[in-house]
């Protein structure tokens, strides 16, 4: 595709890698070949595959979001930031709701981290405040959180803004409020990404990608439309068009 910011608009395009081993994410990762997009593994994969799989993307030149979301105590999360960060991803999470302690505590390991390593490079952190398939109803009856989703998303991302993270994960529905409360250089992460004509599958809150793009995400995420679609590389580049053009 030639288009004089592919590359860079590529890069906000984050591939989910939601396989259960590693043999079905590389044939993934082959058909994308030459399309220097982020790669985000998540639990699944992670957990069969393992951190040489990471090493193995990163030896291919791949921005890696590692996307296990943690959520503990922040001497733990601490540890598990600065083993990470050790690994070499370019972004992980953790989520807001384990509040502003913990969330310093991530950015304390991977300074930990650093500090013994200087060759190392630091990762993005980013906080995830509510999940895309979580809506109105469920955050207020079963979660416990009244409000709107909005104000919850807003209201956890001011959290991790104080806590010294990088940026958020959100639904692109929550961009504009994230972007006006806290400026541009806070990134926002976009997961509910769903092309026109695509199943929504577990997802409540979603845009298309040029939609997402036009109100200011950063990063969006993009699994099943490309992961399950029968020309994988066809899909990524056809919502990169659709990126490019918004």
């Amino acid at each position: 595709m030639n288009h004089p910011n592919f590359n860079e608009m590529a890069g906000r395009l984050m591939v989910a890698l939601d396989y259960p081993g590693a043999e079905q994410a590389q044939e993934l990762v082959q058909a994308l070949e030459g399309i220097p997009c982020y790669l985000k593994v998540g639990m699944q994969l992670f957990y069969a595959a393992g951190p040489d799989f990471i090493r193995e993307l990163k030896s291919k030149g791949y921005s890696v979001f590692l996307d296990v979301k943690m959520h503990d105590i922040p001497n733990t999360v601490r540890g598990g930031a600065e083993s990470i960060t050790r690994l070499g991803v370019d972004m992980f999470n953790v989520h807001a709701a384990g509040g502003a302690s913990m969330m310093r505590a991530a950015r304390e390991g991977a300074e930990a981290a650093l500090a013994a390593d200087p060759s190392l490079r630091r990762p993005e952190i980013i906080a995830v405040t509510q999940l895309t398939s979580t809506s109105e109803e469920t955050m207020n009856a079963e979660i416990g959180i009244q409000g709107s989703v909005e104000a919850a998303v807003v209201r956890y991302a001011g959290l991790a803004h104080e806590s010294g993270l990088d940026g958020v994960v959100a639904s692109p529905l929550e961009v504009p409020a994230i972007r006006a409360a806290y400026g541009s250089d806070f990134h926002t992460v976009t997961p509910g990404i769903r092309p026109a004509g695509s199943g929504l599958g577990d997802q409540t809150r979603v845009l298309t990608p040029g939609e997402a793009i036009a109100r200011g995400s950063h990063y969006i995420v993009v699994g099943r439309p490309i992961t399950g679609a029968p020309h994988p590389r066809e899909a990524a580049e056809t919502i990169l068009k659709e990126m490019l053009n918004a």
